[in-house]
């Protein structure tokens, strides 16, 4: 009989089970923490020393009102939760991901699959049961994805594993087969980018458009991928659009950036005060009508087109001003 390795189970079992008592309440003394753990208080300072060398900030104080107290610690230590804070915590991540809350869906999946990945089998049927009863109204929290979706996503992405799902491709849906790289939230949508191995290329879609979602058992070895985020937000703002338009702006990119949604373009420093923004729309006209409204100086770069229909609009504009008299001047006394 292995004693030793009993006896270290069981040290390292009750340790934990301190770790959920501090958890608990602000202050627990001494004697109440021998008690419920059936030791002695001198053991309870030795398990406390264990916490401490785990990295967790634990604090001892004498007198009346005094005993242990759990303080925070300068990095982050593992949470001990029990199973109904596990389910509570899953439910509240899949809501916050599934809505794809401003600036916190992302960190809500990352949180949701680090979860996932040591959840146990038997606490995962009831968040499934759980998350299905959630549901929000508002528009900062109106859900766009089923959660189980993004899990099954962020699994494959996680795990390396083929993923197949039905897609919308003009007026009919067909299989897609991908090896998915990342999910990537863009104001209230969410995006998977993957290698689609019909096309032999990169491919983003959206998560709301897919049906019929399953990850397979097929492994496969991660290729170069471009940055995720840059792609996904260049493919929506300009490269589903028949029509695609460069432009240099007389302003600071982050001047820019709070004037034009990320989804409508993508806006890069190119000085001090000047930024390329790239977009697209169904005809270019459109294009430079935001442009131009955005209240910047701008120069065409791309396409060449562009340019020659910028004169045409100036001259029709100024024909369009020619028979108003101009009004007298005005200044601000």
């Amino acid at each position: 009989m292995d004693v030793a390795g009993g006896e270290e189970r069981g040290t390292t079992e009750r340790v934990l089970t301190l770790l959920g008592l501090l958890q608990q309440r602000q202050v627990w003394t001494g004697p109440e923490l021998a008690d419920r753990l059936g030791v002695t208080p001198r053991t309870v300072r030795r398990d406390v020393e264990r916490l401490r060398t785990l990295g967790y900030l634990v604090h001892a104080s004498q007198g009346v009102g005094g005993g242990y107290q759990l303080g925070p610690g300068q990095d982050l230590p593992p949470l001990l939760l029990d199973d109904e804070e596990a389910i509570a915590t899953a439910v509240s991540l899949l809501s916050g991901a599934g809505g794809a809350l401003a600036g916190a869906g992302d960190a809500a999946l990352r949180a949701l699959t680090k979860l996932d990945r040591v959840l146990p089998t038997r606490l995962r049927h009831e968040v499934r049961a759980l998350s299905a009863s959630v549901e929000s109204f508002g528009g900062g929290g109106r859900r766009l994805v089923d959660p189980k979706v993004l899990m099954t996503l962020a699994r494959a992405c996680r795990d390396e594993v083929e993923a197949g799902f039905a897609y919308p491709s003009g007026n009919e849906v067909r299989g897609r087969r991908v090896e998915p790289y990342r999910l990537v939230a863009s104001d209230r949508r969410w995006y998977l980018l993957a290698y689609d191995l019909d096309r032999d290329d990169w491919r983003s879609f959206r998560v709301d458009r897919m049906t019929d979602v399953s990850a397979r058992t097929r492994r496969f070895r991660p290729r170069a991928a471009p940055d995720a985020a840059a792609y996904v937000q260049e493919g929506v703002a300009s490269r589903v659009y028949p029509h695609r338009a460069r432009f240099l702006v007389h302003a600071s990119a982050e001047t820019v950036r709070a004037q034009i949604p990320a989804s409508a373009a993508v806006v890069q420093q190119r000085g001090k005060e000047l930024c390329e923004v790239l977009s697209g729309a169904g005809s270019l006209d459109f294009v430079l009508m935001h442009v131009l409204l955005l209240g910047h100086d701008f120069e065409v770069l791309d396409p060449p087109e562009l340019g020659r229909r910028c004169r045409v609009l100036a001259e029709r504009l100024l024909s369009a001003g020619a028979g108003i008299s101009p009004g007298p001047d005005t200044e601000e006394s």
